[in-house]
């Protein structure tokens, strides 16, 4: 299998639920408990304006969500950054931080890679360092990577508030790791930050108390809608031609990529496809190296693999696409915002607004099921959807009300 990069093509011309705002219920502020203020006996005293908020990232989605966090407390109260080093990621310079208006990470723990386990105690080792050096007010982490499971514990153990934002999501299957991060820092954070109305059911049955949890919106549309007018500028510069209509793949679940007999009939699917609409495959490492142990070779001239596309690149072309296929949870937010129909290959998602209300179709892992959708979106009969609640690039504001309400 051949990878290109990059892609040069030839440039041509370019169901929403009734009464769902008005069920959304918008939580009041929580006064600050016992043990929001308490710290352990191993932290020295925080008291003071002094005391950081203190954000741990560790992958490059949650710096998307944390741009626009960061910046909206910007002087409310003092911050740090610690990235934890999940994700080794070539494209995040000093460039990207810019780009978002983040100062470099104060903290940088480079972890790297590891089996679950390993990364996990690896993170909790180092930012327990960071925690007793740093005295932080609060620890704010973001989504369900395991650099947010450990944050979380290890906060917890200080007795260190903990701030989840994009809280409440779940999707039913626990033998995804993701959902096991989000079930253990939900039980472990004394504020819960959602972006979707059904987040609040998911932590009510969990045992969450209702004063924890806070309708904030969706902070990754803060970055999006800042973002879009510039990656659009700068698009003609990334080297991508785009045709009319086209689709556009990302694909790196363990269901669909590990799985040699899964992946083969994905990408043979994807070739049948390319012959009535090209196929844009930008290839996560993951999945390029289970395409190469397939030793799959696409047969249409319209099948068109690309290298890993930086962040502004890739939402100007869900923007363009005709249809986006993915098994990824933010593209499924991201094409909501946007407009772009999304077909979903997964048997679950922990963001059913997205089908609810916005573009996107769970479809299950049999790529076969994809036709007649991919021929609704062809001939004009697909859903159009909507913007859900409070996906309006505010998300960010409230959350900084949130957090300096309960954390003065």
């Amino acid at each position: 299998m051949t990878m290109t990069t990059p892609l040069i093509l030839p440039t041509g011309a370019e169901g929403c639920c009734p009464g769902y705002a008005e069920r959304v219920k918008v939580q009041p502020g929580a006064e600050r408990t016992d043990s929001m203020s308490k710290q352990s006996d191993h932290m020295p005293d925080t008291a003071g304006d002094n005391a950081p908020l203190i954000h741990v990232v560790g992958a490059r989605p949650n710096f998307m969500k944390l741009a626009p966090v960061y910046l909206a407390l910007d002087g409310r109260r003092p911050q740090k950054i610690v990235h934890t080093g999940q994700h080794y990621d070539r494209r995040m310079s000093g460039d990207f931080f810019e780009l978002l208006g983040l100062p470099d990470p104060h903290h940088n723990l480079a972890i790297g890679s590891g089996s679950h386990a390993a990364q996990t105690a690896a993170i909790m080792v180092g930012l327990e360092k960071v925690f007793l050096e740093e005295h932080p007010r609060a620890v704010i982490v973001y989504g369900d990577v395991n650099s947010t499971l450990a944050a979380s514990l290890v906060a917890s153990k200080l007795l260190i508030p903990c701030v989840h934002v994009e809280a409440g999501l779940r999707s039913g299957d626990r033998t995804m790791p993701e959902e096991l991060n989000r079930l253990v820092t939900d039980q472990l954070s004394d504020a819960l930050l959602i972006h979707s109305e059904e987040a609040t059911g998911n932590l009510v049955r969990e045992g969450v108390a209702e004063e924890k949890i806070h309708f904030v919106g969706n902070v990754m549309i803060d970055t999006l809608q800042r973002m879009l007018a510039v990656a659009e500028a700068r698009f003609p510069d990334s080297g991508v031609r785009v045709p009319d209509r086209f689709a556009l793949v990302t694909m790196h679940r363990p269901s669909n990529v590990d799985d040699p007999e899964s992946l083969a009939r994905i990408a043979r699917y994807l070739d049948q496809l390319a012959d009535r609409l090209p196929v844009l495959f930008p290839v996560h490492p993951r999945t390029r190296a289970a395409l190469e142990a397939l030793d799959f070779r696409p047969r249409s001239t319209g099948f068109h693999y690309m290298e890993p596309l930086d962040y502004l690149t890739f939402i100007v072309l869900q923007k363009r696409a005709t249809v986006v296929i993915t098994d990824s949870g933010g593209v499924q937010e991201e094409t909501s915002y946007l407009g772009t129909p999304c077909l979903t290959l997964r048997q679950n998602t922990e963001r059913p607004v997205t089908v609810a209300i916005g573009t996107n179709t769970l479809v299950g892992e049999n790529p076969d099921d994809l036709t007649p959708l991919i021929d609704d979106i062809l001939n004009g009969r697909y859903k159009t959807g909507a913007v859900p609640p409070l996906w309006d690039g505010q998300a960010a504001e409230r959350i900084a009300d949130v957090i300096e309400r309960l954390f003065p």
